[in-house]
């Protein structure tokens, strides 16, 4: 991977790269997170349209959006300030016409797997917007938001996306979102804050935490996964094609399963997967349904294109409801039999939390 050379070191329109920007965006790793909006009415609105919201809404959100990183005499990385060409970096599909939605669904399933392993260009900013104007299964459109992981966090990135929706129902109205923390726990925290010791102890939990972590991770850098049916080992599995199976969960279900076992659903979820070879990212969704330019979506999910893993695991909350996706690689992992496992698995712990409190 190379980088231009930065012509003007001090250039005041240039700034440093953090260190996980360069890492994300090196020879060794690149990262893109993907997220897709599924749209309810078909896509009408045309480059009139599209360009003057880029321009006036989405490129002033991040400065990143509008620099390429560049490299100076010394080695060291920066964000340069650039003119953003918005033709090169908005794509619209053609597929043939007169199709089914179902064989849309296929070609749109291609291009997303294409578009999620192409590595973008390091001589603009790095980040495309896909527009799929035909109707599939799931949607009467898409627009997939493809941003270099090196751009920010995933925080960040999902703040920059939202920021250019409205709410569906009144615009003038900012989003909501739903709390990390129920209204007892929140209660319990409160009876917490005079407790010295208590504070004491979670700060040194804390610390014990990220040191055992960063310890694994320094470990497990050094070693390779044995051989199972969701890690295959091969090489250059970034480059791969993969399938991606979306699956939705009632966040009250959840919640009712978190409640009755008297546990933390996240932490029951990772305790239970964190040996396993996959990796697993979250995000904080929207409660409201939420448009952009004026065409109200109808869901919207995210994955992380670029790693050099198996299986993939992202999840959103949207509307009352949790999207999980995973990215598996093709050919290796049966998707419509891991769909089913996951749905029984679900359906059984839900049941069994039932019957516990009856």
């Amino acid at each position: 991977m190379e980088f231009e050379k930065e012509a003007a070191p001090s250039s005041p329109s240039s700034m440093p790269a953090s260190p996980g920007a360069q890492y994300f965006n090196s020879c060794a790793l690149s990262l893109s997170i993907l997220c897709v909006l599924e749209f309810e009415v078909p896509i009408s609105f045309d480059d009139s349209q599209t360009f003057p919201l880029l321009k006036d809404v989405f490129l002033p959100i991040n400065p990143r959006f509008s620099s390429i990183m560049v490299e100076d005499k010394k080695g060291a990385r920066k964000w340069k300030r650039v003119e953003v060409n918005l033709k090169d970096h908005v794509k619209v599909p053609v597929f043939p016409k007169g199709l089914s939605p179902a064989l849309y669904q296929d070609h749109s399933n291609d291009y997303f797997s294409k578009i999620a392993t192409d590595q973008l260009p390091q001589n603009r900013p790095l980040w495309e917007i896909h527009i799929i104007k035909y109707p599939t299964t799931n949607a009467s459109g898409h627009i997939i938001f493809k941003l270099h992981h090196a751009l920010g966090d995933g925080y960040s990135l999902m703040g920059a996306l939202l920021s250019s929706t409205q709410r569906a129902d009144n615009p003038s109205i900012p989003l909501t979102f739903p709390s990390r923390q129920s209204q007892s726990q929140q209660k319990e925290n409160g009876e917490k804050v005079g407790n010295i010791f208590r504070h004491v102890r979670r700060i040194f939990s804390g610390v014990f935490n990220t040191l055992l972590d960063f310890g694994e991770s320094i470990v497990k850098s050094g070693l390779d996964d044995d051989r199972t049916p969701i890690h295959s080992g091969t090489e250059g599995l970034e480059f791969q094609p993969k399938v991606t199976t979306k699956m939705t969960f009632s966040l009250d279900q959840l919640k009712q399963i978190k409640d009755n076992l008297n546990v933390a659903t996240s932490r029951y979820i990772k305790g239970t997967l964190e040996k396993s070879s996959i990796a697993i990212t979250n995000m904080i969704g929207p409660i409201e349904k939420i448009s952009m330019a004026n065409h109200p979506v109808s869901d919207f999910y995210y994955i992380v294109g670029g790693c050099p893993l198996s299986l993939v695991v992202t999840m959103v909350s949207y509307m009352g409801k949790l999207n999980v996706v995973f990215a598996t690689e093709k050919g290796l992992i049966d998707t419509e039999k891991y769909k089913s496992c996951i749905e029984s698995a679900f359906q059984m712990t839900l049941k069994a939390t039932d019957h516990s409190v009856s």
